[in-house]
This record gives structure tokens, sequence and C-alpha cells, in this order.
């Protein structure tokens, strides 16, 4: 999301954007965090569980990135939303809106968020950021973006929430993908264009046990484990729900399927011509991040931050809009596709 906003930044006339502080918990992406993003230091990334950070050591600023934890919101788990461990994690962002009151925020999280706890977690959270800060509550936009409609080589759906302080009278409109829709956006042209140098970070080869191997040697390029024609020796003996993306090769002409941040065999993304796992440079192509940027820590270190990132270009998209809307800008917009939620949420705070 920073590397998103200092582009966006870089694209939007008389708009600049400067690094006051970050936070995360995992000592390898702190490093990654260090590393990459202009004026980050050991001194203003706090590498510590955010339930300990203490919020008023931070500093004011004028705009906040966020993205809270989205295990208890996620399709695939146990779904505990706000009632699990990670779910409330959100009210620490909330905190700072109500210590710093910046101009503005942007908040993500997974798609699943929207059904999680039956549809009451999002209007707590939407009801929670509406009401923070000391400048009489934020105008919320909060949006489901398909982000392989706005130009990238990935099908990752997630769910943006941009607040604008009211006292600031500015309407944030999401951004049209009309704007994107020339962009080549398959997976083919993602991981080729231009060619990946041999000697580029974090682009290490994954060893594959020969059985995997020749099992993907069976797959054709879109298909997984469950839907191509395997012989009976290279079957998954799989018990209950079959998930689509095991084992699944990309298909070169089409958007990549959603990259993630852990899981076990057949969970890496896989190639659509050589029958092997991506590797975490390729992956971060999907992701959208540039070849420069260097991830810190161990492999599967790296395959996790890559996984979990906001897609660099996905996130300039929105930032690009919201700078826009700050200094006066134009742009063709579309409405939000979850306006329901905020009016609901609306709806309920008056009661």
């Amino acid at each position: 999301m920073a590397l998103g906003a200092h582009l966006a930044a870089k694209a939007v006339k008389s708009v600049s954007v400067s690094h006051a502080w970050a936070n995360d918990y995992d000592q390898s992406t702190c490093e990654t965090y260090i590393k990459n993003i202009p004026g980050a230091s050991n001194d203003s990334v706090f590498c510590e569980d955010v339930r300990t950070l203490k919020i008023s050591k931070l500093g004011p600023v004028d705009g906040f990135a966020f993205g809270f934890p989205c295990n208890d919101f996620s399709q695939v788990g146990q779904k505990k939303g706000v009632n699990g461990t990670f779910g409330p994690l959100y009210t620490y962002g909330v905190d700072v809106l109500n210590k710093y009151s910046p101009k503005w925020f942007v908040a993500e999280n997974v798609g699943g968020l929207s059904s999680s706890n039956e549809g009451s977690a999002l209007l707590t959270i939407l009801r929670d950021l509406s009401k923070a800060g000391k400048h009489g509550g934020y105008v919320l936009v909060p949006h489901l973006y398909k982000f392989e409609t706005y130009g990238l080589p990935q099908a990752r759906h997630r769910i943006l929430i941009v607040g604008i302080r009211k006292d600031l009278n500015l309407e944030f409109k999401v951004p049209s993908p009309e704007l994107y829709s020339h962009i080549d956006t398959s997976s083919k042209n993602a991981l080729t264009n231009p060619r990946i140098s041999e000697s580029a970070a974090n682009h290490e080869p994954t060893r594959q046990a020969p059985q995997v191997v020749e099992r993907l040697k069976h797959i054709k390029p879109g298909e997984n484990a469950f839907n191509a024609n395997l012989p009976a020796e290279l079957q998954l003996n799989v018990k209950g729900a079959k998930i689509s993306q095991i084992y699944k090769r990309l298909h070169p002409d089409k958007p990549s399927y959603t990259v993630t941040g852990s899981g076990g065999g057949g969970t890496h993304v896989y190639h659509y011509e050589e029958p092997r796992a991506l590797t975490n440079r390729e992956r971060a192509r999907l992701q959208t991040f540039p070849d420069d940027f260097v991830f810190e820590g161990t492999k599967e270190s790296v395959r996790k931050q890559v996984g979990m990132a906001v897609p660099v270009r996905g996130a300039q998209v929105v930032f690009e809009a919201l700078f826009k809307t700050l200094v006066g800008q134009s742009y063709p917009s579309v409405e939000s596709n979850m306006k329901k939620y905020i009016d609901s949420a609306l709806k309920d705070q008056t009661k």
C-alpha cells in the first residue's frame, strides 16, 4: 500500500507523500519495508504487536493506510469475524484515527469481510470508522475492487474503505475500471514482458518432487488437480471440499488466480508452460511489484509477504483517485458496489 501511495503521488500533480511511521509484527516484513519504502528507517518502523504498540508515540499524520488482519474474515477457515483473534484488530486503526484525526485513511481487507458474522462484522467496522476522529467523523466509501478489471494480471478481489474527514466536504468516488481496459492482464504478459533476469532477487526455484512434476505434466493450463484427466496414481486422495486452486496451472491468456501467502502442497501457483511452481519473483510480478523491490527473509517468509500484500498497482489506482479528490481534480468514476452497507451502517447509527 505504501509503495502504491508513493507512485500515485508522483502521478498526480501538486501531491506529495512522505513516510511518517509504519507498524508490523513480523521482523522480515519490517526489514522489507525499511529496504524499499522511501524515508523508512529502523527508527520509524515499529516492529511489534499492535496490541502492545503505544499509539501516542507514533506522531501526527495527514493520511493513514492500513490493512487489518484478514484471517478471521477469509472465506477459507473458521470465519470467526470480529469474534476471532485477529478480527478485533481493526480497532487499533480506529485508535489511530481517534488520536490523530488524519484528513483521510484507506483500510483494506478480503472480500469475505462483507459476509463475516452474517454481515454484521462489516457494519460494525463501518460504524466505528465513520464515528472516529475529532472533527465529526469520516465520510466512507467502501468498494469491492476486482483488480483484474483495473489492469492487474490477477483475479484478486478486495474491499478497500476510503474515508475522508467530514469537515473537508470532499466526496471520494470509486475510479472507473474503463481507464484500464486497454491493459494486457494475461499472466504470460506479466511474467515475460520484460523477461525476469536470472540474477533477480527472490527468484530461486522451488524444488519439485518427481511425482509433482509428473502430475503437473498431466494438468493443462487453467486446470487443477481435480478437473484434469490424471492417472489414478497421480490423483489426490482428498475427502470433502476440493479447492479449485490446488495444483492449478496458470492460463497464459488470462489473469492469474489469487496469489496467497501460505498453504501446503499445491498452493504455490503453477506455471502455464513449465511443470513447476512459480518463484517468489514471478509471484511478485503477479502482485505488480517492480523487480527492484527486494524482499527480505527466508523463502517461505517472502512467499507470505508477497501473498499477503495489497497489489502495488491496485493500491496506486485507489490512491490516485483519492489524491485527485483531495486537490479537486476530476476523474471517471462508478458508483460503489457496497453502497447498501454504508447506508445500513449510517441508518443503524442514527437509531
